[in-house]
């Protein structure tokens, strides 16, 4: 994927906000199963909880990137621990990305706005 650091920035800065997607009733009644859903390991919950709704689904696919983004953080810590001085420091810094993802998608879901994580929130679509 070829990314330019002015397109990098525009995503943090601006992330997609794909609210007009859902109806207002279906944000309404169904904002604490997507903000359940930014809870890594619940990503599943609308699922269950709340089969109809869209906003819900929403936030499953992006608690299941939020996941996948703990996990590859969590190995990549590891591996920056092997490398003198900086390793720590790197992955200290590292390891702050998925709480950052993670209010930042709660935050979101609790306001009723259906907002893609910066950079990989267009990687997948598992439940639709």
């Amino acid at each position: 994927i070829h990314m330019n650091f002015e397109n990098l920035k525009e995503q943090f800065l601006h992330p997609q906000d794909v609210s007009d997607m859902f109806t207002a009733e279906d944000i309404e009644k169904n904002k604490v199963v997507g903000a359940l859903a930014c809870v890594p390991f619940l990503f599943w919950l609308p699922l269950v909880a709340a089969k109809e709704s869209g906003f819900a689904k929403f936030y499953a696919n992006q608690g299941l990137l939020e996941l996948i983004l703990s996990i590859a953080v969590s190995v990549a810590t590891v591996i920056l621990a092997f490398i003198p001085f900086i390793g720590g420091l790197l992955g200290t810094i590292v390891s702050l990305v998925p709480a950052a993802a993670f209010l930042f998608l709660i935050i979101n879901a609790f306001q009723g706005k259906a907002r893609r994580l910066p950079v990989i929130g267009e990687m997948i679509e598992a439940f639709k």
